[in-house]
């Protein structure tokens, strides 16, 4: 079963592809039906620079939402982690737990 991660973000191909180490695992992209001959099939999409795929939390870079399936690229070095901070912007966003305080009318119910 896939996993989805806590957090990813889409990028542009063609921004991807800027990574002077970026290599690209075509075989695992997403599968599309298309038409052939009047049969539906299925067929490993082709990438573009137009197209967007995910980076992960892990920095692994995903052609779908999910960080185990479709994995594009996993060479996940020191480089690789600057490049997606400095260029790509990429930051984990941290959230604060939300404290919840009850009212007045609730604490008064409950005793």
């Amino acid at each position: 079963m896939a996993t989805m991660g806590k957090y990813c973000k889409a990028y542009s191909l063609k921004k991807l592809r800027e990574f002077s180490q970026w290599t690209e695992r075509a075989e695992n992209t997403r599968k599309e039906k298309q038409l052939v001959d009047g049969k539906e099939v299925e067929e490993r999409r082709l990438l573009t620079d137009d197209d967007f795929l995910y980076l992960q939390e892990n920095y692994v870079v995903t052609d779908g939402i999910f960080k185990d399936e479709n994995i594009i690229f996993d060479n996940v070095t020191p480089e690789w982690k600057e490049f997606c901070h400095k260029t790509l912007a990429f930051e984990i966003p941290v959230y604060e737990p939300v404290q919840v305080k009850a009212t007045a009318d609730q604490e008064k119910s409950e005793s």
